[in-house]
């Protein structure tokens, strides 16, 4: 098939047309080599998605703390809390910590 049998195809003819080739490198250009090409967007996309998940686990986070703080707004509630978390005590008084086999750290024998 020769060079001139070629030009005479259609399909030769519409993509040689200069309309379509102008028309091809800018969708190229565009899809690839943009600064806001298809990838970038993509990425972009992907990345959003990850920041949304993160604002919606931080949203759980401070509804409960919110509820913690609320809760420690009560006094008793607040002695309650500093004893078993921190472990603090009133003056003259003894705190005895009742630790379970089962709950200790062994260290591992070596």
């Amino acid at each position: 098939m020769a060079f001139k049998d070629l030009k005479q195809k259609k399909w030769f003819k519409i993509m040689t047309n200069m309309y379509v080739l102008v028309l091809s490198v800018f969708v190229v250009w565009m899809l690839f080599f943009d600064t806001n090409s298809l990838l970038i967007h993509l990425e972009l996309r992907k990345e959003i998605k990850k920041l949304e998940k993160t604002q919606d686990f931080l949203k759980d986070e401070i509804a409960r703390d919110k509820k913690i703080i609320e809760k420690l707004s009560d006094e008793d509630e607040l002695e309650r809390f500093a004893r078993e978390e921190y472990y603090l005590k009133k003056k003259n008084e003894e705190i005895y910590l009742i630790e379970y086999e089962d709950s200790l750290k062994l260290k591992d024998k070596e």
